[in-house]
């Protein structure tokens, strides 16, 4: 079987990148711009940063506003009706993996109107045409949706999160700039960063990981270890750190998929409207756990990634448990909770469990689980 790596056209790193925005719009010779971003970047003006690129360059531009941390179904919906009324020919996505992933979702729907229905999207939706070309300038150091093929949309009748799967959502450029991420409070910057994190390892121990993907994950994580406490407390190295390490492990993720983690943290996101990164990072070590006996020698290399010495003469035990606690002690130095007891009600646990066996990420497991058991897994974290 073949394997198969879909990334973006362009990508552009470091501080300043977005100053290369008006060049690629020049080039491809795009007319208006649908400008996706959420309304608290409005209000501290970090869309400005993008918006000001634009009027120097006199290059028109709507803003689409109506986005929510966890983008809904409506939000999508909205978004499609102002794209077609602005008389916009390509997006320009502002903002962390709320605003990248509505903007996906419409310009998929703009240029594939039989899929409407936001619902259709869910899963590997077969979508025949390529979405409105996409520009994508991330403000958080996360959830890498700048460089992968997935999108989350959540689906507020249900209180369920849709994971959507499609190569054309892809944005075909990307500009990875720390300097738009240095506004972000330690609390953001802790989860996202923690987000990055559980993409590197879920990605790096997935059973369709191969070489390839391996060779990014390990380096993402070696990054983020060493880049997350620094970024936290606003160290410029830091933060640029986080910018690259996150796009290395989107690099890598978005090919061969997620597991169980991410399964469990959409749930709660769509019941409990908790952050992301925040549901990832606490449950990622008792999956980690879990998961242990199906990842061969994987953990002593994810251990190495995470600073830990000594890991070539640690026994197979050894180094699971050195890589567990090694992922602990990080989420717990970025000020992440322990477990979910302020979160998660236990008369929920049953809806919890059966929601996160249906998504789309838990097949890619490397340990075959069940309901019973994840219901199991939630437990242990009350």
């Amino acid at each position: 079987m073949a394997n198969r790596i879909v990334l973006n056209e362009i990508s552009y790193h470091g501080a300043g990148a977005v100053a290369e925005i008006a060049g690629e719009v020049r080039n491809r010779g795009f007319r208006k711009a649908f400008l996706c971003s959420d309304p608290d970047l409005i209000k501290f003006g970090v869309t400005s940063k993008v918006t000001k690129i634009l009027e120097e360059n006199d290059m028109p531009y709507e803003i689409y506003s109506e986005i929510k941390p966890n983008p809904t179904i409506e939000n999508v919906q909205a978004g499609v009706v102002a794209y077609k009324a602005s008389g916009a020919d390509y997006i320009i996505a502002v903002g962390g993996g709320s605003s990248m992933d509505t903007a996906k979702a419409i310009g998929i729907i703009i240029k594939n109107p039989e899929f409407a229905d936001v619902r259709s999207l869910e899963g590997v939706a077969p979508t025949p045409n390529r979405s409105v070309p996409i520009l994508a300038v991330p403000t958080t150091a996360g959830t890498a949706a700048e460089v992968t093929i997935n999108y989350v949309i959540t689906d507020e009748e249900k209180n369920r999160k849709m994971v959507c799967v499609d190569t054309h959502d892809i944005p075909v450029v990307a500009f990875i700039d720390p300097d738009m991420m240095s506004t972000m409070p330690k609390s953001l910057t802790a989860a996202t960063g923690m987000d990055a994190l559980t993409h590197a390892i879920e990605g790096f121990t997935t059973k369709a990981a191969w070489e390839m993907t391996d060779m990014f994950h390990l380096k993402a994580i070696e990054i983020i270890a060493k880049s997350l406490r620094k970024a936290v407390a606003n160290d410029p190295e830091g933060r640029e750190g986080m910018a690259l390490g996150q796009y290395i492990a989107g690099m890598g993720f978005s090919n061969v998929g997620l597991g169980i983690v991410h399964s469990m943290a959409h749930p709660l996101g769509a019941l409990y409207d908790t952050p992301h990164g925040v549901a990832n990072a606490i449950i990622l070590p008792t999956v980690m756990e879990y998961n242990a006996p199906e990842t061969g020698d994987k953990f002593r290399y994810i251990a190495a990634a995470m600073g830990v010495e000594g890991t070539e003469t640690m026994t197979v035990e050894e180094y699971r448990r050195a890589a567990v606690d090694a992922v602990r002690k990080l989420s717990e130095d970025v000020g992440i909770p322990a477990d979910l007891k302020e979160i998660v009600k236990p008369e929920d646990i049953d809806f919890l469990a059966e929601s996160a066996y249906a998504d789309a990420c838990r097949p890619g497991n490397p340990r075959d689980t069940s309901v019973e058991e994840i219901k199991a897994l939630y437990r242990s974290l009350l």
